[in-house]
């Protein structure tokens, strides 16, 4: 993709800012052309004057960008401006604070209100080095926030400028972070891969380096350790992607600083390692794994009852997650009777204490009894749909067979009822969730094949966010997943961008997990390239990438139909059709070649359609999905074709007489009123 350089960027010998051009007569590595080759996997040619700029410069004090503390130690350092200090301390506190929430918005707009966009690359620099001393997660935050602001928020000069102060002051850094040179290398790396750093930069720059400078490392390492590989662009992506944590790696850390804490009674230690778990939705698990060891170590129930007591009274674990721990103590007490005597008279004894102290309100909990709690039995079809839909999703994961599936749906939710679509769309996706990339790939794209309205797979995703918490009781990155699959929904055109707002209006406050899932999804999607890297995010990509299945077969039909309707044969043209192997998307072959009926009143199409069904290659049912998809669409229709409705009226009529269409099937009442967003 090419980015061209804003109009707004200064000039090429104004680059630096810093100081004034001089001319060395330097050569260039190029013997063509004399501009710097062309490299590396970004860039495409498109950064203009950028590459033509000889990056030497002279200080000039008089400059009102010039700042000695940027010049490590250069001879014509003098003090920094008060309004460059004042830059500094804002972007030091807006990285920290991007750190902290990961809005990418909130970081962009408080980047925006300095107005000082001068003074940007120190803010390039900043961002990078503060991350360079932190875990994969911030890393991959820093690029992600760097490629968003890219152009819009920061220039292409300063960009590279905030590189190459980057790149100049390796020596320092590397005193504070020993891994210097393969981190920062990274970050350079993943900057061009980004597209918001020339290839050109990186021989560039090594041309302005003492041999011996550890800056020279980096570069190296940067272009032939990363840039040279093969399929280097995935890998670069993909280098900080944090593994997300299994239930099971949690569970036993849990176990490990609780026995530990039991041990040696540092609070200070225990506390650290529950905030390094960064698992607020799972510290229920705490709790109960607490007072399981309290029942079983009687010894240490009073130091573990501290530890929770403490944790509470200073919000480390909030009254909600204190609750729930509890709840899943009395839920499983018949269980732990069994190898612990007196379980039950132990349990309440700890409730009592906890209450005593304050940190419990036991009105609260749910009833503490033996008996198990009566349940309200659900509506035995829908109940026996949430039972198949499972079979038929484990089904699918393992065979991939999109079309069973919707045979499977079909066979299942005759009705096509709006409430079974969404419990399925929930299913599909809790399943996916508690499996690997390569399952959680497979849903997304059943998703965007299935073509539910898009109100149903709405009410899906309210369903799934509403059992967060239950799902967090195996799945700690409930919020990540659920966000990743929001945005991917979007991306392929499953939800439009407005149907976030009504999935987060079913949920108040940021600090939901509802505003989370939605603030989260919402940073993904404006993420520079974010496209692209949600099609990719669980391993979606290359010739053939399954996310992009559908948009390929879309292309395909629209092709074949146009070359049938311009003269092509009929038997070709039902080839092509069947060679598709996506009987479950006919409809969409439906739609578009009712639309182009419409369009150039040319019936050759129809007697495609007619040669179709009578040989029974496109069903009743696709038939139907396929009017009622043109129905959906007839307003976008009529701006270019006025009698649009009327002709639709009579095809109606037409297809039922031929058997097409059930005489059910009104003009009007299709599809009940809601809106397939998925398909149009």
């Amino acid at each position: 993709m090419q980015i061209p350089i804003s109009s707004k960027s200064p000039r090429s010998t104004q680059v630096h800012g810093k100081g004034s051009p001089v001319n060395h007569d330097r050569q260039s590595r190029s013997p063509i052309d004399g501009r710097p080759k062309k490299g590396g996997c970004g860039g495409k040619g498109t950064w203009g004057g950028l590459l033509d700029t000889d990056s030497s410069y002279a200080l000039d004090p008089n400059d009102p960008n010039y700042d000695s503390s940027e010049e490590y130690g250069h001879p014509n350092a003098r003090k920094s401006a008060p309004d460059f200090d004042a830059f500094k301390k804002k972007a030091t506190i807006i990285v920290e604070e991007y750190f902290a929430t990961d809005d990418v918005d909130s970081a962009t707009n408080e980047l925006k209100e300095l107005a000082m966009p001068s003074y940007n690359y120190y803010f390039v620099k900043k961002l990078v080095s503060m991350a360079m001393d932190r875990h994969d997660h911030e890393k991959e935050m820093a690029a992600v926030l760097l490629s968003a602001l890219y152009a819009d928020v920061i220039d292409a000069p300063q960009v590279y400028r905030g590189f190459s102060k980057l790149v100049e002051s390796a020596d320092d850094l590397i005193v504070d972070i020993p891994d210097t040179v393969d981190i920062l290398a990274l970050f350079i790396a993943r900057a061009v891969v980004d597209d918001i750093l020339p290839p050109a930069f990186l021989k560039k720059q090594i041309a302005l380096l003492p041999n011996d400078s550890k800056g020279v490392e980096v570069l190296e390492r940067a272009e032939k350790g990363y840039l040279a590989a093969p399929m280097h662009a995935e890998i670069i992506e993909r280098r900080w992607r944090v593994s997300k944590k299994t239930v099971e790696d949690v569970k036993a850390r849990i176990n490990n600083l609780l026995i530990e804490y039991v041990t040696s009674g540092d609070k200070k230690e225990a506390y650290r390692c529950i905030k390094d778990l960064k698992v607020p939705f799972f510290h229920h698990e705490i709790v109960k794994k607490a007072l399981v060891m309290a029942m079983e170590r009687r010894q240490a129930e009073d130091r573990l009852l501290d530890l929770l007591k403490e944790a509470a009274e200073e919000g480390l674990i909030n009254s909600s997650q204190i609750t729930k721990g509890f709840d899943r103590m009395i839920d499983t007490i018949e269980d732990l009777s069994l190898d612990i005597p007196n379980a039950q008279r132990i349990l309440k004894s700890l409730i009592s204490k906890a209450t005593s102290d304050g940190w419990l309100c036991a009105s609260s909990l749910r009833s503490f009894s033996l008996e198990p709690r009566k349940k309200l039995l659900e509506d035995n079809f829908t109940r026996t749909f949430k039972l198949k839909s499972q079979s038929i999703v484990q089904e699918y994961f393992l065979t991939g067979d999109i079309s069973e599936v919707f045979s499977c749906i079909e066979a299942e939710n005759k009705t096509s009822s709006g409430e079974l679509n969404a419990i399925f769309v929930k299913r599909l996706i809790t399943l996916a969730m508690d499996r690997k990339n390569r399952e959680k790939e497979m849903a997304s794209v059943l998703l965007s094949s299935l073509c539910f309205p898009a109100d149903d797979v709405v009410n899906g995703f309210v369903m799934l966010i509403e059992s967060a918490d239950d799902t967090a009781l195996d799945n700690p990155v409930v919020v990540e997943d659920l966000a990743m699959f929001l945005a991917r929904a979007v991306v392929d055109e499953v939800l439009a961008p407005q149907h976030l707002e009504e999935v987060g209006s079913q949920f108040l406050g940021t600090d939901s997990i509802g505003g989370k899932v939605l603030q989260m999804a919402k940073s993904l999607l404006k993420a520079r390239l974010s496209g692209e890297r949600i099609l990719r995010c669980w391993g979606g990509g290359g010739s053939s990438r399954p996310g992009w299945a559908v948009e390929d077969v879309k292309h395909k039909i629209g092709k074949l139909l146009e070359e049938y309707e311009s003269g092509g044969d009929i038997r070709e043209a039902y080839r092509c059709i069947k060679e598709l192997g996506m009987p479950f998307f006919h409809h969409e072959v439906v739609k578009k070649a009712m639309v182009m009926v419409m369009e150039k009143k040319n019936e050759r199409l129809w007697g495609l359609l007619a040669h179709c069904f009578g040989s029974g290659l496109i069903t009743m049912n696709q038939m139907t999905k396929g009017f009622s998809r043109v129905e959906e669409s007839l307003d976008d229709l009529a701006l270019d074709v006025p009698d649009a409705r009327k002709q639709f009226l009579a095809y109606v009529e037409k297809a039922k007489t031929t058997g097409w269409l059930d005489s059910s099937f009104h003009y009007g009442n299709s599809i009940n009123g809601k809106d397939n967003g998925a398909c149009q």
